[in-house]
């Protein structure tokens, strides 16, 4: 689906980041990794309700999944998107756990005729249960981490108080959102600049 969430849709919402061209992307960045204890950011069921409605329009129709099954997800695609980043090796867990919310809801191509002539679609069989939204973020997982030229563009926010992730498609960009890390960073070089330390 090529529709997209803007970052300034997200912030209003109250979340910190997101609008990345994948919806993964913005689910492993639920979770604020570098604060102790980390923080869900959509733990508490109204946040997680507004997060999957705008959301919603990227994904294929149906019901919000468990919770549960979010978190499952969230974590093992948070794990290998972080490893990849890291170097090294991703627990085999997550990636089965992937692979298997991929592979719960099939999908197959559907030919409609419409006014204005014939276009695929993608019918999701929901029918014999799984999460079509979960199939379809763990699918993005799999697209991008098969794919080694999309994958190269895939960073951590360069802010030390910051894990989340995003794709580089500017190969200049270096934080997560320039009006959070971007203006810390900013502020914290240009008070370096004018208040030189005493030595």
């Amino acid at each position: 689906m090529n529709i997209n969430v803007t970052v300034e849709e997200l912030q209003a919402a109250g979340f910190p980041m997101g609008g990345e061209p994948l919806v993964a992307l913005d689910l492993a960045d639920t979770v604020m990794t570098v604060k102790d204890p980390p923080v869900d950011l959509i733990g508490d069921p109204a946040a997680g309700a507004v997060w999957w409605n705008i959301q919603a329009r990227r994904l294929p129709p149906g019901p919000a999944p468990a919770a549960a099954a979010v978190r499952r997800l969230r974590t093992a695609i948070r794990d290998v998107l972080d490893a990849h980043v890291e170097g090294r090796e991703a627990n085999p867990a997550s990636v089965e756990d992937i692979n298997a919310t991929a592979s719960s809801v099939p999908r197959s191509p559907r030919l409609v005729a419409t006014g204005q002539g014939m276009r695929q679609e993608t019918r999701w069989h929901i029918e014999h249960g799984g999460n079509a939204a979960l199939a379809a973020i763990a699918g993005e997982v799999i697209g991008l981490l098969a794919g080694p030229e999309r994958l190269a563009l895939l960073r951590r926010c360069e802010s030390p108080d910051c894990s989340m992730l995003f794709l580089a498609e500017n190969k200049r960009r270096k934080w997560c959102v320039g009006n959070i890390c971007g203006n810390r960073a900013r502020v914290a070089r240009h008070y370096g600049r004018t208040h030189p330390r005493d030595t």
